[in-house]
């Protein structure tokens, strides 16, 4: 394996694709309000804008993270940033609703072979004792894109209209393209001569397709029945993955490996309460207390910008103290977030909504580095794209039934309506039943955290260890 010598370049390069990801993902939520209403969607519809891009990573994350361990990570990172570059060109070419969905679903598989990739290359080039704050270097990245996001992309949207987002977007991919081919030297493949297991590629893919489409139906039959069936997809996968020779998701990491277990369930549910938040606090913003995308965007910013400004700083703690005091602690202000958003409403004032944003990105700084360095750290350097594979995909699966929540309550409160003046109460009572829902949700979240185990009782390298000893502490 070829280990770059400058491992600032490394960070440097890596940190700028995570931060125009996170751009354009804050960036859209905040502009749509304006894409439905050129598009005439209702708002079941205008959720599916967020939900197919995250659904398109949550597929390919295993896989690629798998693909990357075989054949190389770099090849996969530069891959996703070609089609990364690639589909949002077109999207600021879509003439539909329908073709913006599916353009969307694309362009989070392309984030697929970025996010994944990208932590496992910091997680083999940095040592332990240095990998918190690397990681919190570029998990410092992606805040800043979220707080850039809804400002510039309010911006852009208030003047040029919200096509100018992804037109402006698609050109900084390419120059990107550009430095990681010529700048970013070495290769790092672990898993190389093994092979793709392409059947529980095929059916874990389905089982998530099933899952999220039948939460969009409920509380029809049909959507009871695909999520039933979403249920006997993943046991079928399951099973699969204990026999097969080469798994996709190796299930021993979740059999004998209490600390990857918890900290990656942690991930699920601190991002399954709440990330439909900023989604949420979008709509209300500018439908409810009639702020332009600019405005809302500018108060939106203390949210991530505490988040960049402190998470370094969170993982270089996390590389002396152990993460799940941390991570737990960071929970705990997110829950008392969450819990002062339940009693939002339309006298509420700015000033209030920005406090309560301030503690959020004080929590969540103090949750993502820690908590990342809690999962790389309990797994050896074969399972380096796979575990950040499984944390990527638990994130995401987080954030996919955080939307799923919100959609399931609009179909039940609003229906198929547009959110306009006489629905306004209608979305006030499902965005209200959210916010109690993911504090409840992000309580139970605490606890589980608090159970993980440690990673600091051995001071010997996970990445020197053989395999089945690095492997972590033993439930």
């Amino acid at each position: 394996m070829n280990t770059p010598l400058n491992k600032h370049l490394v960070q440097v390069i890596l940190a700028l694709p995570a931060f125009l990801v996170a751009f354009m993902v804050s960036a859209v939520n905040i502009a749509l309000p304006s894409i439905g209403k050129d598009f005439a969607m209702s708002a079941v519809m205008l959720n599916w804008v967020a939900t197919a891009y995250l659904l398109g990573t949550a597929i390919f994350l295993l896989p690629i993270g798998r693909i990357a361990d075989i054949h190389g990570r770099k090849k996969i990172f530069i891959l996703g940033l070609i089609l990364f570059t690639l589909t949002t060109g077109l999207i600021a070419l879509a003439p539909n609703a329908a073709t913006l969905v599916i353009l969307r679903f694309f362009q989070g598989a392309s984030c697929s072979m970025l996010a994944g990739p990208s932590i496992a290359i910091i997680t083999s080039v940095f040592s332990s004792r240095e990998r918190g704050q690397a990681l919190g270097i570029n998990i410092a990245a992606i805040y800043l894109g979220l707080s850039f996001g809804p400002f510039i992309g309010g911006l852009l949207t208030g003047h040029l209209g919200w096509r100018s987002i992804f037109t402006l977007t698609a050109p900084l991919g390419a120059v990107l393209v550009y430095l990681t081919c010529t700048r970013l030297s070495g290769e790092w493949a672990d898993a190389r001569g093994e092979t793709l297991d392409y059947i529980g590629s095929v059916l874990y893919g389905l089982a998530l397709v099933a899952f999220i489409y039948g939460l969009s139906l409920v509380p029809s039959a049909a959507g009871l029945w695909l999520i039933c069936g979403a249920a006997a997809g993943f046991v079928v996968f399951v099973r699969w993955e204990q026999k097969t020779k080469y798994p996709v998701f190796d299930v021993n990491l979740f059999k004998k490996n209490r600390l990857f277990v918890f900290s990656n369930l942690t991930a699920m549910i601190h991002y399954c309460a709440s990330f439909a938040l900023i989604f949420l606090l979008s709509l209300y913003l500018q439908y409810i207390k009639g702020l332009t995308p600019q405005t809302a965007g500018s108060i939106m910013l203390a949210y991530p910008v505490l988040m960049a400004l402190l998470t370094p700083s969170a993982g270089r703690l996390s590389d002396r103290i152990e993460p799940r005091l941390l991570v737990s602690t960071g929970m705990a202000l997110t829950t008392l977030g969450i819990f002062g958003l339940i009693f939002l409403n339309e006298n509420t004032s700015l000033i209030t909504i920005i406090c309560i944003l301030i503690l959020m990105g004080m929590g969540y700084a103090l949750f993502s580095s820690p908590n990342s360095n809690a999962v790389m750290s309990s797994v050896g350097r074969k399972h380096y794209g796979v575990a950040s594979g499984v944390l990527s995909t638990m994130r995401l699966t987080g954030q996919m039934i955080s939307m799923a929540t919100v959609l399931v309550l609009f179909s039940l409160y609003i229906g198929d309506e547009p959110i306009a003046v006489h629905t306004y109460q209608a979305f006030m009572k499902s965005m209200n039943t959210t916010f109690i829902i993911f504090t409840i949700l992000c309580t139970a979240g605490v606890f589980i955290s608090l159970s993980r185990g440690e990673i600091h009782r051995d001071t010997r390298n996970t990445e020197d260890l053989p395999e089945e000893q690095a492997m972590g502490p033993v439930s």
